[in-house]
């Protein structure tokens, strides 16, 4: 049974690049005075500094529709909490107004004429006004304390569950894309955190502003001359700290380089992959001196920073102090002018404190917010284009096929590659075939293809006459079980890591379990376990177990078979099997699991599970370049059979292999 032609190609021979020997001495590190000078813009740095060139009037203009932006999350996350910090912080600005002018009350009194005794006794109902506001606002900004803290984590609990619903669903290609790789892990790494972080900034901004807007109203009504001369003495201060902020934030872009390779450098040193090598080879004083080096031109950008810093606030104190000594010296001058009644005088005292505290941290909190906004809307854009790239909709995919048929495929990846070019094929239940050839040949894709993680970029597959992309994406990739050579090692219990490829962690069939690990030698692994089907599988959960790459393969070649899926594709699951295992492992595969109704598909680059199949498809380049059974293939003579011969010939005691050949590698990763 044979779809196309048969044709024979050659194998391609090895390319081999001229490579010119290596210097005696290369460069740890980046060098010279910019300490990124030698790496392209992380996505770490894509907005770190942009605030801090960007001048006030530009974020004053955008603040309003940040504020809308942030404060809409906030109330889809909990509208209750986020309408009441909204409410009580205008209550506590209000009062805040309100005890300026009753403290204003309580200068008139205390500077009338008369007795001392008179004029406090007098004073005192203002007083006691003057307390209740303030023990009245100390319980507002407590609960305005109290419902921020709830907001927060709700916020932060729907962003990354919409995060991890977008995901966790786009198509294969995106995952496969390195800018869409990029672009999550800035995503998650600063949307996500600014987003959340956000909330709180933009109440503080909101906070300065009711402040700032009491304040000034007071100082406004007492004399709008002192309103300008407070201008004079919060800006240089304001202005101080915001250039600090931009200096902080350039540092950090010159250093970003160094500190993600210093930090890369620390990983290696503990982190418990390389442990083994780390110490078998001795590279720790290398590593360690390179750490170091690095870590001392980062703290030489650090101290300058922060001298620099610190003649910026001395500089911004300094003006400040001028602009404050201005505004007192004006006070005085209408005080002793008899512009303004000394009483007047002391709460105009009050309500420039209040505003210089006001107007500093508005200028500091709408810069933070501006930076924040810039992460979140560009969260905001990573979502949209996840949403653009989600898998299709469509009619559920069929519960069972009887035929599947692949017409002219042609499959590029994001990067330009090229992995099929125009494969024909047809499969049909209860047979079992096997796609054969080099690494690179356009195996894997295919069985992508087939599993529906891929859609091709021409051509067809068709599903008993019906086109697949016509049905729901999510449901043809649930009628087939793919088993993968490098899936998914789950940190859960035994039983759960059988089960995910179902859909569940949490309920198990518990005779399709045990056929299945069974089938797969799977059984003899979790019975070592110390709590065999509730042991979890990483050896970084207390009691956990550490499995050898044999044994991870056993137990996802179970959680393949215990979806009993009409389609079954097994992407060279067994290359880290030992012979033994791997012949159990694909005799139960072909005579137990691969029944009338399913259809069987082995990916191999080992040809011996070839043999037992009804059909085998050699591919090379992304084509199909020969097709047959086994006993038809050999009889050809062409690439198949001089595969199988240069694999068989490794096995052969005193059979040298032919020449310009070498043994098929098995894996490499036999079980311990």
């Amino acid at each position: 049974m044979t779809d196309h032609t048969t044709t024979t190609a050659p194998m391609p021979g090895p390319r081999t690049p001229t490579l010119q020997p290596p210097p005696e001495q290369v460069r740890a590190a980046p060098t010279g005075g910019d300490l990124g000078e030698q790496v392209t813009q992380g996505f770490w740095e894509r907005f770190e500094g942009e605030a801090s060139r960007t001048g006030l009037v530009t974020i004053a203009r955008r603040l309003p529709a940040i504020a809308r932006q942030v404060w809409g999350t906030a109330w889809r996350a909990d509208a209750r909490a986020a309408g009441l910090v909204a409410v009580l912080q205008l209550a506590s600005a209000a009062m805040a107004s309100a005890g300026l002018i009753a403290s204003l009350g309580v200068m008139q009194k205390v500077f009338a004429g008369g007795a001392t005794e008179q004029r406090i006794r007098a004073a005192l109902p203002a007083l006691a006004v003057v307390a209740v506001l303030l023990t009245l606002r100390g319980l507002v900004d407590t609960g305005i304390s109290h419902w921020q803290a709830r907001l927060g984590p709700r916020v932060r609990q729907q962003l990354e569950a919409d995060f991890l619903a977008l995901t966790s669903r786009v198509a294969l290609t995106a995952v496969d894309d390195p800018t869409w790789a990029d672009e999550v892990r800035r995503a998650n790494d600063r949307g996500l955190y600014f987003a959340k972080d956000s909330v709180d900034k933009t109440i503080e901004l909101a906070s300065a502003v009711l402040a700032l807007l009491g304040a000034a109203g007071v100082l406004g009504i007492l004399h709008p001359a002192l309103l300008v001369l407070l201008l004079a003495a919060v800006v240089p201060k304001g202005a101080a700290s915001i250039h600090s902020i931009r200096a902080g934030y350039l540092s950090a872009v010159r250093q970003s380089t160094l500190r993600r390779r210093m930090l890369q450098f620390s990983w290696v040193l503990y982190e418990r992959d390389t442990a083994a090598e780390l110490r078998a080879s001795n590279a720790q004083q290398a590593l360690l001196d390179e750490h170091r080096a690095l870590s001392a031109r980062i703290t030489d950008e650090e101290v300058a920073l922060g001298e620099h810093q610190s003649r910026a606030a001395l500089l911004g104190r300094a003006l400040g102090g001028l602009g404050m000594l201005a505004t007192y010296a004006a006070l005085a001058w209408m005080l002793g002018a008899g512009w303004m009644p000394l009483a007047t005088g002391g709460a105009a005292y009050l309500a420039i404190q209040a505003s210089q505290s006001a107007l500093l941290r508005l200028v500091i909190a709408a810069h933070r917010v501006f930076e924040n906004a810039l992460w979140v809307e560009d969260l905001n854009r990573f979502e949209e284009s996840c949403r653009a790239r989600l898998p299709r909709t469509g009619a559920p995919a069929p519960a069972a096929v009887r035929e599947i048929t692949v017409r002219d495929v042609h499959f590029a990846y994001p990067q330009g590659k090229q992995a099929l070019r125009g494969v024909s094929l047809t499969l049909r239940a209860g047979k079992k075939y096997a796609f054969v050839g080099v690494n690179g040949s356009g195996k894997s894709t295919l069985s992508r293809i087939l599993a529906g993680l891929y859609e091709a970029n021409e051509g067809t597959v068709r599903w008993d006459g019906t086109d697949v992309r016509e049905f729901d994406a999510a449901s043809l990739t649930g009628r087939v079980a793919l088993v993968l050579q490098d899936p998914g090692h789950w940190p859960l219990s035994a039983l759960a890591n059988i089960t995910i490829g179902s859909g569940s962690i949490t309920t198990a069939d518990p005779d399709r379990v045990v056929r299945a690990v069974r089938a797969t030698g799977a059984d003899r692994v979790i019975a070592s376990l110390d709590r065999q089907w509730d042991t979890v599988l990483s050896p970084q959960f207390e009691g956990g177990a550490e499995l050898s790459d044999g044994n991870w393969s056993k137990i996802v070649c179970a959680r393949g078979l215990y979806q009993q899926a009409p389609v079954l594709v097994m992407d060279e699951p067994t290359a880290s099997m030992d012979p033994l295992a791997e012949d159990r492992l694909f005799r139960a595969v072909l005579d137990e699991y691969a029944g009338p109704d399913t259809i069987t598909v082995l990916v191999s680059h080992r040809l011996g599970p070839a043999v037992a199949c009804d059909q085998v498809f050699v591919l090379d380049q992304g084509r199909i370049v020969e097709t047959g059974s086994h006993q038809e293939l050999i009889a050809l003579g062409g690439v198949y059979a001089e595969m199988f011969e240069t694999q068989a010939a490794a096995y052969r005691v005193g059979t040298a292999t032919p020449a310009g050949h070498a043994p098929a590698a098995d894996g490499g990763r036999n079980e311990t």
